[in-house]
């Protein structure tokens, strides 16, 4: 019982300083890649950049406690933070404080969800994601990671738009107007870096190798060069009018903002109330202040990219810079070389200390420490529209952690418990959560270097928390210079190995409808993009439509004997069938939704064939029967009998016999028509069907083909 609470006390049962030091190892080694990656996958979540070294604190070390898999490295993913972006973008906008708080009790309820299903032990409940439509999903989602990061990539700002496609539509038209070469360069030669260190020798963390110089080039070069300035530096009164423009917009929004929110409480107030004139007028209300907001945030937007838009140049005077737009520098002017453009956000323009960006982005600021260990507050109401977001989070989550657990535990001989490890990611993100986490999962490539460098236990993944607390204590400044453009290229060097063409052709020859399922899943989740759930809900509804109709419709097949000797399928091998015994196979559970199925075929066979006089119903593939099931089987045995035919029942298995015999079924078919076996029930069946016959040779007893 100690051992099923605290899994990790089975790790010390011989263990010894090898094992020790091979964890230690391990672990520096996995936080080397996870301390970068965290970071870059934070801001793909729409979280502060800082925010992944959170998750990537206990995360890691209480999953590797509590769960079953010794090589499990967890900690923030590309899919789950993508997934997070999807889920909060229509709530709250990203990186604000509402997002953040949001973030951090998806990932509690997320954690929640996970727990309940492993204590319920419900491990299979994850069986509703089908191969298919997750490889269709993760294909789609590697594409969409890949792209959406193009816009750090070019050091150009764009709004995102209804859809991801029309986002990425933006981010190059704003490229072509204009894009940050130093940011590109940057990028590329991170990306130049961890390619080549990958062929070179794999064993290099070459995400951090890339990470270092960067870094290092990006403080040495003064890659990041912002400036404060009050908004009369800009000599372009259409600029400045826009910048008015612009901040009075977004004063409205927020003032409606609040009278929305007033108004929603009154709403309530109505409803709990009874007042039905009430609650319309408030509705009412509501939907003029809605088409306002919608009016304002749209004016907003055009006029954040045009502010975006505008190129300065700026000129040297005696009280320090001043900035034109591009072309109109006035004649004679030096200029200082550098193209400089207005940084605007979601909030209002500081007019005495306009920031304008002169070089590329970098990640900034990261506060020093661990973060405060506290529950997240509750909100029923954002609790109720993250629930279905939780929900696929979770399974999406978890479903990504135990195929890396089960392919490492195929190489390492490990035994592996689906349940206890949903308990071991519920706990991680649950208490991840209360360390200012978002959703966190198991990671495939940190997983791979956990195991190649020679991980014993989950000890190691503990000394990886340990290196990120060192980090987050001490070593947060070296973070400031880091370019957005490397991060950006972290990302999408990762995401490269989720993409697997072969995946749809594999599905395909297994069967086709599986293809199609995983071809549409990824078409799905591609064009409703960012509203990911929904690519994945028709995936899930397609596997299910196609799992209903093979159960109301399974393969009902006739046999004859063929060359090995066996019976098998008289269309499908081209084979003849015997004019007086039909050997019809009925391949599923005889249930409500198919058991007129098997009534309309087998009267189907007898209105083809008038010659017919014995009928031996294969039961081998009736695993399971239901009341319409045996209903339908009785009223098949009348009406076949009535007809001058008979029948009989081969290879009942001990559930369906049960229920034969609570029904009194079996009296009806008689004892003496039941059979063990197919050829137990033609031996004494064919005889006495055949006589009187013209048939020359019989095909369940001689191989006969079709001519």
């Amino acid at each position: 019982m100690v051992t099923k609470i605290f899994p990790f006390i089975d790790w010390f049962k011989g263990y010894s300083v090898t094992a020790l030091r091979a964890d230690a190892i391990a672990g520096l080694t996995v936080a080397l890649v996870l301390i970068p990656q965290s970071m870059a996958y934070a801001q793909l979540a729409g979280m502060p950049a800082y925010y992944g070294l959170y998750a990537a604190f206990l995360p890691p070390m209480v999953a590797a406690l509590f769960g079953s898999s010794r090589q499990l490295a967890t900690g923030p993913v590309a899919v789950v933070s993508l997934m997070t972006a999807a889920s909060l973008e229509p709530l709250a906008t990203a990186g604000s404080e509402g997002y953040i708080a949001y973030a951090i009790l998806l990932a509690l309820m997320v954690g929640m969800f996970q727990f309940l299903l492993g204590v319920l032990r419900l491990g299979l409940v994850v069986n509703f994601l089908s191969h298919p439509v997750v490889n269709g999903f993760t294909n789609a989602a590697a594409i969409i990671i890949a792209s959406s990061q193009l816009s750090k990539m070019f050091g150009v700002s764009v709004d995102k738009a209804e859809h991801h496609y029309e986002t990425i539509v933006r981010v190059v038209e704003s490229a072509v107007h204009y894009t940050h070469w130093p940011t590109l360069l940057m990028g590329a030669l991170a990306f130049g870096i961890m390619i080549s260190l990958k062929r070179i020798n794999p064993k290099i963390p070459n995400v951090l190798v890339a990470v270092a110089v960067t870094t290092l080039l990006s403080w040495g070069l003064g890659f990041n060069h912002d400036a404060k300035t009050p908004i009369d530096a800009v000599r372009a009164p259409e600029v400045r009018q826009e910048a008015a423009r612009f901040n009075t917009v977004l004063a409205e929004i927020e003032t409606l903002n609040v009278e929305r929110a007033g108004l929603n409480t009154a709403l309530d107030e109505a409803k709990t109330a009874g007042n039905t004139i009430g609650v319309l007028d408030v509705e009412h209300d509501l939907n003029v202040i809605n088409v306002r907001i919608a009016r304002l945030k749209h004016e907003a937007e055009t006029l954040r990219s045009g502010l975006r838009n505008a190129l300065f140049d700026g000129v040297e005077t005696g009280n320090g810079l001043v900035y034109y737009l591009q072309g109109q520098t006035p004649d004679g002017a030096t200029t200082d070389g550098r193209t400089w453009r207005i940084k605007v956000g979601n909030s209002r323009l500081n007019d005495a200390g306009l920031t304008l960006m002169g070089g590329g982005e970098v990640v900034g600021s990261v506060p020093s420490g661990i973060p405060a260990i506290s529950a997240p507050s509750l909100d029923l109401k954002v609790m109720l529209q993250l629930l279905p977001f939780a929900a696929i989070i979770s399974l999406l989550g978890f479903m990504e952690a135990i195929s890396i657990a089960k392919a490492m535990a195929a190489k390492t001989g490990q035994r592996l418990d689906p349940n206890q490890e949903l308990i071991g990611q519920g706990l991680a993100n649950m208490l991840g959560a209360c360390g200012k986490s978002y959703p966190a999962s198991g990671s495939f490539s940190r997983s791979a270097v956990n195991l190649q460098a020679g991980a014993m236990t989950g000890l190691s993944s503990v000394f990886t928390s340990l290196m990120v607390v060192i980090v987050l204590l001490f070593f947060t400044p070296l973070l400031y210079h880091l370019p957005q453009a490397v991060l950006a290229a972290v990302i999408m060097m990762a995401v490269i190995g989720l993409i697997n063409a072969a995946g749809f052709v594999h599905a395909w020859k297994a069967q086709w409808y599986d293809g199609a399922i995983s071809i549409i899943s990824f078409a799905c989740t591609l064009a409703f993009a960012p509203h990911l759930d929904k690519g994945i809900m028709v995936g899930v509804g397609l596997s299910l439509a196609v799992f209903l109709y093979k159960s109301m419709r399974p393969r009902v097949a006739s046999l004859s004997r063929s060359e090995d000797e066996a019976l098998r399928c008289a269309e499908e091998h081209g084979l003849a069938e015997c004019e007086h015994v039909a050997v019809v196979r009925f391949d599923g559970p005889l249930f409500f939704a198919n058991a007129s199925f098997l009534e309309d075929k087998i009267t189907e066979r007898m209105a083809k064939n008038d010659k017919l006089r014995h009928i031996i119903l294969v039961a081998n593939g009736i695993n399971d029967m239901d009341a319409s099931g045996e209903e339908a089987l009785s009223l098949l045995i009348d009406r076949v009998r009535s007809a001058g035919v008979d029948i009989s029942l081969s290879g009942v298995n001990e559930s369906v016999m049960a229920v034969l015999v609570r029904t009194h079924l079996l009296e009806k078919i008689g004892k003496d028509h039941l059979y063990t076996t197919m050829e137990a029930a033609l031996h004494e069946v064919l005889e006495q069907a055949h006589q009187g016959a013209e048939e020359k040779a019989c095909p369940l007893t001689t191989v006969c083909r079709l001519a």
